[in-house]
């Protein structure tokens, strides 16, 4: 690879929110690194009519935890035909597109943060190209990449934790592998103190403060169990999303109880999350290192089958968390149980934001990113955040 490259394209998928928020970090990423950065949606380039029935049968499936738990452990980890049909439906239109956009706009970067768009990636390096092949990276932030995501031919796979980086050996045992910190926002890393985030919103300072989420699709009881804890005097920060029916339920609710602080889909959440006592959420990767950076404790909602499962071992693993099934009465049993012993000021937890270093890092030790341009005094020589086959074994 040649050195000093200059365009990326950065693929992700419009299936919630996290693809976009890990897209945006790593736009963000190689603005400052001094590339001009294109995204595409994998979702989208599939087509109008694909793209909303990809998106109807995912959060079927998903509402349906039997079914997605079947299809996730026993074809999407194990590979298989049923994997195989779904990568050959959506990369036989992905490819050919990518293609025609590769030869009218060539990049010198070719990076997704989307399982889909990894595997067309690997598939236009057989491809006949009149463009330069670009250089090839898939980000992952799961605990356990399952077969859609590993493909031989990628230049690189940057996850965020050894477990991860065992679960890409499993489907390809040479792959290069970059293990580097959880991508967070700089909003985290800057979040108010718990005083200045309560003050701010208005709230009293020596109240129980829990922030309640569901994802982007607002998932699980959360009226209900916004409810309820209110009933018990906690201030409930809630945040529908973009699911207006819950909107609306939150707004029922707060009119009856001003313990019930509702939001919609807001750019606040690093406020609120300094705020809380307890952050309740969903099992997505984002939201849990999130929170870990304003240093909040966290109870896990299992409603997302599949990966979410495995996410939430993972941070059941890293401490400092805490799970429930999303039954409303054992919910809130478990989230009062938990303020409970919560109860002295959290203390402030961030620690150093190295995304960008670490991400440049990855980056250099497969010749993308010249050392001398690293935001840092390290160099690419530095690669004990590098996993390679001979490392460890």
């Amino acid at each position: 690879m040649t050195v000093g490259r200059q365009r990326a394209l950065v693929l992700t998928g419009d299936l919630g929110m996290g693809h976009h928020v890990i897209t945006e970090i790593v736009v963000g990423s190689l603005d400052r690194l001094g590339w001009s950065t294109e995204v595409l949606d994998c979702m989208s380039l599939l087509g109008r009519l694909p793209s909303k029935v990809g998106d109807w049968v995912f959060r079927r499936l998903t509402a349906t935890p039997t079914l997605y738990d079947g299809i996730h452990f026993s074809h999407f980890r194990p590979g298989g035909g049923l994997a195989s049909a779904v990568d050959w439906g959506a990369t036989s239109r992905l490819v050919p597109v990518l293609d025609r956009h590769l030869q009218e706009h060539p990049v010198d970067l070719l990076a997704s943060t989307f399982a889909t768009g990894s595997s067309a990636i690997a598939k236009l390096t057989a491809v006949k190209r009149t463009y330069e092949r670009p250089a090839t990276v898939a980000l992952c932030t799961d605990v356990s990449p399952h077969w859609l995501w590993v493909w031989e031919g990628l230049d690189l796979f940057m996850v965020t934790s050894p477990a991860a980086a065992a679960a890409v050996r499993r489907y390809s045992p040479r792959a290069p592998i970059a293990v580097v910190p959880p991508p967070v926002r700089h909003a985290f890393h800057e979040a108010p103190s718990q005083h200045d985030a309560r003050v701010a919103l208005g709230l009293d300072p020596s109240a129980r403060c829990a922030l309640v989420m569901g994802g982007g699709w607002g998932l699980g009881p959360l009226a209900a169990t916004a409810r309820a804890l209110a009933d018990e005097g906690v201030v409930v920060l809630v945040v529908a999303g973009r699911n207006p029916k819950l909107a609306q339920a939150l707004a029922r609710e707060a009119s009856r109880q001003p313990l019930v602080v509702p939001f919609g889909f807001t750019d606040q959440i690093p406020t609120l999350m300094a705020a809380a006592d307890l952050v309740v959420t969903t099992p997505g990767a984002t939201t849990c290192s999130e929170a870990r950076v304003v240093g909040r404790p966290l109870m896990l909602l299992d409603v997302i089958p599949g990966h979410g499962r495995d996410n939430i071992q993972h941070e059941l693993e890293l401490g400092n968390a805490d799970v429930c099934d999303p039954d409303p009465a054992r919910l809130v049993d478990s989230v009062l149980f938990a303020l409970q012993r919560s109860v002295a000021p959290v203390p402030d937890q961030r620690v150093a934001d190295r995304w960008d270093e670490r991400f440049a890092e990855a980056l250099a030790v497969v010749g993308i990113v010249p050392a001398e341009r690293l935001p840092s005094a390290t160099t690419a020589d530095d690669t004990r955040f590098v996993t390679t086959p001979e490392e460890t074994h």
